[in-house]
């Protein structure tokens, strides 16, 4: 029998996600909160490297789970933390960041994502420029935290056998479907990578689309984020706040699983493809838990529709994108956000395959 692993600082014992088998060809890969095993390892990469000293002050800019996961890491190596968050990040987060240390400011709330994320990044820019011994962790274009999730892929290949996979993730920053996608296609074949997105986001050239309900900020974006690797992709959904919901609440009713929205949006496009493709294994992240959703998605659990009346709408080109469900086959084509205005490849819709 195997002794319980004794863990020296929690964000060791909670970095991992636990794989569960949803149905006979469904996982998913639950995580309390996602980005903590990446920044660990980008942390560590840093200091090793000397691009970081040990007494530094680490700052980015957050609206939820990242604040936390840089928060954990610095108190694990005994650094200085500093976030300017969003106006969105919750209360007992705020609380949690603040007793574990960390120096949080927000940025007054802004009419839309774009001048909200804008607007962090501004200040960002003049906390540099007035202190040039904050080392800015760019969570959105520092490559590092692509590292992180090398063991997180070893730990699936290893779980789940027996068929190729495919894997269904938030795009958000890009380093986690990125990251997970190069390393399990080394670990276990050429793994297929679904990215979900909002509307709203220009990450896939969606942000001519409002979603009336609310952009799930998490995973998309309104300014460009370079560890978004387009060519990495195969499939891109684009699901809307009330299907993301729809999708949350069915996680919870069908399997127990106390997720986020998020992980709603791709537990509804996972769910579709491991019922399309048994012949192949799906993969799916939920990358927290619901906990600060309760007010915003799961108090409006009698609103939430049955998943087997949704379909999504297969597209082929960027303008004819629709709310509420949108998918396309992007067949791992390069884009660049406002300079490309359809991916050149992307030529078949995501459902005739």
């Amino acid at each position: 029998m195997n002794a319980t692993p004794v863990h020296a600082h929690i964000s060791d014992a909670i970095k991992a996600p636990d794989l569960v088998r949803l149905a006979p060809n469904l996982y998913v890969a639950r995580f309390e909160t996602m980005k903590v095993y990446s920044t660990l390892v980008a942390v560590e990469r840093l200091l090793a490297s000397g691009r970081i000293r040990p007494c530094a002050t680490l700052m980015d800019s957050s609206s939820g789970i990242y604040a936390y996961a840089l928060a954990l890491a610095c108190h694990k190596f005994g650094l200085k933390c500093r976030i300017v968050g969003s106006k969105t990040v919750d209360k007992t987060l705020m609380v949690q960041l603040r007793i574990l240390g960390a120096t949080v400011e927000q940025v007054e709330p802004q009419a839309t994502l774009k001048l909200d994320q804008s607007l962090r990044v501004a200040r960002i820019r003049e906390l540099m420029a007035a202190d040039p011994d904050l080392h800015w962790m760019q969570q959105y274009h520092d490559d590092i935290h692509y590292c992180g999730y090398e063991p997180v892929a070893e730990l699936i290949a290893a779980g789940v056998r027996g068929a190729p996979l495919t894997l269904v993730g938030g795009v958000g920053s890009g380093c986690s479907t990125g990251g997970l996608a190069c390393a399990l296609r080394e670990h276990a074949g050429d793994t297929e990578l679904i990215g979900v997105q909002p509307f709203g986001s220009m990450t896939f050239g969606c942000e001519h689309i409002e979603d009336p309900g609310i952009i799930i900020a998490g995973i998309g974006s309104s300014i460009p984020f370079r560890n978004v690797r387009h060519a990495l992709y195969d499939q891109v959904h684009w699901v809307s706040f009330d299907y993301g919901l729809s999708g949350a609440v069915a996680l919870l009713r069908e399997h127990a699983l106390f997720a986020g929205l998020s992980s709603g949006c791709c537990y509804l496009v996972a769910r579709r493809e491991a019922l399309l493709h048994p012949q192949r294994n799906v993969v799916f992240l939920a990358a927290d838990t619901g906990h600060r959703y309760v007010e915003g998605v799961f108090a409006h659990y009698p609103d939430a529709l049955a998943l087997d009346g949704l379909q999504p709408t297969p597209v082929q080109r960027l303008d004819q994108l629709r709310l509420p469900w949108s998918a396309m086959r992007w067949n791992r084509a390069a884009f660049e956000p406002n300079v490309h205005p359809l991916p050149a490849t992307a030529a078949q819709p995501a459902a005739a395959h």
